[in-house]
């Protein structure tokens, strides 16, 4: 569903991503870990048609990026840094807004069932401004997923909830992934992370170094070859600076 190869971004001379290969098969949850600076939310940008590469090869769905990014945006939900709702409208109008947008059909019974599954229902008529960070991250889903997408793109969701927050928000993202969706998530949670998807791949300085599946790796084995990773290939970086190359 996802095929990225060769992934290249250079900002002038700072190069963030250095020739990513990954693959994330229809129906994956595949959770993306990495220190800040790894190029992550890069990455996921990308894919999601918000930046172009400058080099390397993206597709989503076998449209490939940035030629179809209009189809592409079809078929993709995407929860980012910003939730992207409007503080003074209500929930139930925040959906409407987007559900005329994705010109869907019924947009009234889409809307009441997006708010029922993030358990909002009771809340529709409220505006977003007054929300907690819980509330407005579940709003986020129902707006990311209102027009059931094929992929779920998501950027450090967990950020700023408490344990009653990210405990609904896991029940959501399973009930999304037993649904059939394709989901790529960032997190810094490292054991989150692993306990809740299939796949996590570790980047590490714009490249993808290695990648563990979650049925076969307990917490302390990924958090060794996640520390084994980072910290070998920043020695090796300080080592290059020393050297001058």
């Amino acid at each position: 569903m996802i095929e990225i190869k060769g992934l290249i971004k250079n900002y002038g001379l700072n190069s963030v991503l250095r020739g990513v290969d990954l693959h994330v098969g229809a129906g994956d949850f595949v959770t993306l870990v990495g220190s800040n600076g790894a190029g992550k939310t890069t990455l996921l940008r990308i894919v999601a048609t918000l930046q172009r590469s400058t080099a390397g090869e993206v597709k989503v769905g076998g449209w490939s990026l940035p030629k179809h990014a209009a189809k592409v945006r079809e078929h993709i939900g995407l929860v980012s840094h910003h939730a992207l709702l409007y503080g003074d409208l209500t929930a139930a109008e925040n959906l409407t807004f987007f559900a005329r947008l994705y010109r869907l059909e019924n947009p009234q019974d889409r809307v009441a069932a997006a708010l029922k599954t993030v358990g909002l229902l009771a809340r529709q008529r409220d505006p977003v401004s007054t929300f907690s960070r819980g509330m407005v991250q579940r709003l986020t889903i129902a707006r990311a997923t209102l027009h059931e997408p094929d992929v779920l793109l998501l950027d450090e969701p967990y950020t700023g909830l408490d344990q009653d927050a990210a405990q609904l928000l896991d029940d959501l993202l399973r009930r999304e992934w037993e649904n059939g969706r394709t989901i790529l998530m960032i997190t810094h949670d490292l054991t989150h992370g692993l306990n809740l998807c299939d796949r996590v791949a570790i980047l590490n300085r714009g490249k993808i170094v290695a990648e563990v599946d979650s049925a076969h790796t307990t917490p302390a084995e990924f958090l060794e070859l996640y520390t084994e990773h980072t910290r070998r290939r920043k020695k090796a970086a300080r080592m290059r600076v020393a050297s001058g190359e």
